[in-house]
C-alpha cells in the first residue's frame, strides 16, 4: 500500500483526485495540501510515498516545491497533475515521476501511479535491492537504482550512466534485468534503458534507431528486433 498525499490550491481538484484513488486498492489518500508550503509541512509529518502535484499554485508553485524536494534527497515520487501543456519538459528536470493532464482520467491516473510505485520500487525488498553497488579508488560507491538511466555493456563490464555521472559495475546485464524487470527495459543485446527516464524513439539518417533519455546525451542503440516493443511501452507511458 502506498500513501499519496494531494497537493492542489483548488478543493475540486483535490476532491476529484481522492475520490479516483479510493477506487484504486493499491494506493490511500495520507494527506491533502492547498499551498507549497502547506505541503512541505505534510510531508515532513506524514511522509508519503507518492506527490500528487500542481503547478499552479500561490506564493511556492508545483515547480519550486518539486525542486525544493529534489533537493532535500530521500524525496517522494512526485507526479504532476497539472492543466498546463507545455511544462513536462521542466517537470523532468525536477526529478518528477509522471506528468497528466487535467482532467484527470482514472486510467491515466492508474498508469502514473504504477510508474510511481515502480520507481520506488517492491515495499519488500531490502535495502540493498535498490542500489548497484561499484568500486571506485578503493572505496564502495552505492547508486540508487532509482536515479539510473540506462546500463550499457561495454568491453568486460557494465558502465552505469546515472543522474549525476556515470560509474562501472561487474553486474551482467542479464543479471540486472532479471533483478529489475520493473525499472528497465531492453532495447539491444548491450543496453538497458531505465523506464522512468524513457522519453522517445529517434530515426538516424542511415536508419538506426535510437532511445531518447532524460538526464543524460547518451542515446543507446535500439535493435530491430525491439522497435515495436519499445514503439508500444512509449505509448503505454504517454
Amino acid at each position: 500500500m502506498f500513501d499519496i498525499l494531494i497537493v492542489d490550491d483548488e478543493q475540486p481538484a483535490r476532491d476529484r483526485l481522492r475520490r479516483l484513488i479510493e477506487a484504486m486498492p493499491d494506493y490511500r489518500v495520507a494527506g491533502e495540501a492547498g499551498t507549497g508550503a502547506e505541503a512541505l509541512e505534510q510531508i515532513r509529518e506524514l511522509g508519503p510515498d507518492i506527490v500528487l502535484l500542481d503547478i499552479s499554485m500561490p506564493a511556492m508553485d508545483g515547480m519550486t516545491l518539486a525542486r525544493a524536494l529534489q533537493e532535500g534527497g530521500d524525496a517522494p515520487a512526485v507526479v504532476f497533475c497539472t492543466a498546463y501543456q507545455d511544462q513536462a519538459l521542466r517537470a523532468f528536470e525536477v526529478d518528477a515521476v509522471d506528468y497528466v493532464v487535467k482532467p484527470v482520467r482514472a486510467e491515466r491516473l492508474e498508469r502514473a501511479l504504477a510508474r510511481a510505485s515502480r520507481f520506488l520500487g517492491p515495499e519488500e525488498a531490502g535495502e540493498q535491492e535498490h542500489f548497484l553497488r561499484s568500486t571506485v579508488g578503493g572505496k564502495v560507491v552505492l547508486t540508487p537504482v532509482h536515479r539510473v538511466i540506462c546500463l550499457l555493456a561495454e568491453d568486460k563490464y557494465t558502465t552505469v550512466i546515472h543522474e549525476r555521472g556515470d560509474t562501472v559495475i561487474d553486474d551482467s546485464l542479464t543479471e540486472l534485468e532479471r533483478r529489475f524487470p520493473d525499472l528497465f527495459f531492453r532495447v539491444h543485446r548491450n543496453a538497458l534503458v531505465s523506464r522512468r527516464h524513457l522519453r522517445g524513439l529517434e530515426r538516424t539518417p542511415d536508419g538506426n534507431a535510437h532511445a531518447l533519455l532524460s538526464g543524460t546525451d547518451r542515446k543507446p542503440e535500439v535493435s530491430r528486433r525491439n522497435v515495436s516493443s519499445l514503439r508500444k511501452l512509449l505509448s503505454e507511458l504517454a
